[in-house]
């Protein structure tokens, strides 16, 4: 169920891991509606890991710099925040699937558009339909009138 090498390391991908201890992990208590444990129990999970200081390797952390996303700070850390789950474990297990999926995010390479014109048939339906269309606004004008 988990891409985890029995909790030590969050698997990015064949090459790539991270070691958990790389990762602040702090519970939390969970906003919103929780019944009677609301006040009690810390479920929900604070994920905090720093870029720079992270064995990442260095394409992975100058793409993951360069994201505009207000999930990174200025000082190149990563904070999450998973509170879906009543459990800690999954929500636990939430943050670093999202953490995984954040840094697989930046290798995915985009594909670049390549630029098409219109065939001549296309074209020349475009211009012909255009034709109809005025012909069909020309007869709407006032017919003149043969009485001066």
């Amino acid at each position: 169920m988990t891409n985890t090498d029995s909790d030590k390391t969050l698997v990015i991908s064949a090459r790539v891991g991270i070691p958990i201890k790389e990762i602040s992990l702090n519970p939390i208590r969970a906003r919103g509606a929780g019944g009677q444990n609301v006040n009690k129990v810390s479920s929900a999970i604070h994920l905090r890991f720093d870029v720079r200081s992270s064995s990442l390797p260095e394409p992975y952390k100058q793409r993951l710099l360069s994201l505009k996303d207000n999930r990174i700070t200025s000082d190149g850390v990563i904070v999450l925040k998973s509170q879906q789950y009543r459990t800690k474990e999954r929500n636990r297990q939430a943050a670093l699937d999202r953490l995984r999926q954040l840094i697989q995010s930046v290798f995915v390479r985009q594909s670049t558009r390549i630029a098409t014109r219109p065939g001549k048939a296309a074209v020349r339906r475009r211009l012909d339909a255009k034709s109809r269309r005025g012909k069909i606004k020309s007869l709407r004008r006032k017919v003149p009138s043969d009485a001066d």
